[in-house]
């Protein structure tokens, strides 16, 4: 591996954690309030009433997020084939908590002030892209234990993006605010829902960018990189020659 091509890793790492840090930070306010007794008020009073599924929420998607960029450091996969696959058994159920957790907030609790009504289009958007995460990841999961890399890549590729929906979200919703002031209702419900859009669709560019994954002779390593956990398997990838672009980080 070139040292470009490391730097360049090392970047898209850097940015995903940047990404993740904004709704990482508000959740552990967020948990910090619930935890210190804070007054009850229009904004978290449901989360008052009943604090265990957002506190499950928090702390699983903040797990998922922060250790799911540093999965897609190829250097680091393969440096440290034991650290990704012990990552991988946390990212697995903390991604579906967050994801359950998600849905059953949509569900059940209290509407808050802005977000129009339950099963209006930010609400089937919530349990929709809910709902395609917590498929992705079981995807995911079923296709490593087939030895199936590139597929297990993609799912968890599309199950990290719509995870990574909120830091996404802060950005479709800065511009808006500093031109026009705080959103109303509509336009909430377009600004949350173009930012999983718009990481859906990277992340379908990525996976489709990857090269295309060519049979493997009886024996042969399907991806060194995964450690000897992952060694055999149905398709092997390419070799490439370095990261330039955000389309090869997974």
């Amino acid at each position: 591996m070139t040292k470009s091509s490391s730097a360049a890793e090392w970047r898209v790492t850097a940015g995903l954690l940047v990404l993740s840090a904004v709704p990482v930070i508000a959740g552990a306010s967020r948990v910090a309030e619930l935890a210190s007794g804070a007054e009850a008020t229009p904004a978290n009073a449901r989360f008052l009433a009943v604090p265990l599924p957002v506190v499950v929420h928090i702390i699983s998607a903040s797990l998922f997020c922060l250790l799911g960029a540093l999965q897609f450091h190829r250097g680091l996969r393969r440096r440290r084939p034991r650290w990704h696959r012990i990552a991988g058994r946390v990212l697995v159920p903390c991604g579906l908590a967050a994801a359950g957790t998600g849905l059953w907030m949509t569900l059940y609790y209290p509407l808050p002030a802005g977000d129009g009504a339950r099963f209006g289009a930010l609400g089937l958007a919530r349990l929709g892209f809910g709902t395609v995460m917590a498929v992705a990841i079981v995807l995911s999961f079923l296709a490593i234990r087939r030895r199936d890399i590139v597929r297990h890549r993609a799912w968890m590729i599309r199950a990290y993006a719509i995870g990574l929906g909120a830091g996404t979200q802060v950005l479709t919703h800065v511009p808006w605010v500093l031109v026009a002031g705080q959103p109303g209702t509509g336009t909430r419900a377009v600004l949350m829902i173009a930012g999983w859009v718009i990481n859906v669709v990277l992340a379908e560019r990525i996976i489709r960018r990857r090269p295309r994954p060519v049979r493997s002779r009886p024996g042969a390593a399907v991806d060194r990189e995964h450690g000897a956990g992952h060694e055999r398997g149905p398709v092997a990838e390419r070799p490439r020659r370095g990261l330039g672009d955000l389309g090869r980080i997974g």
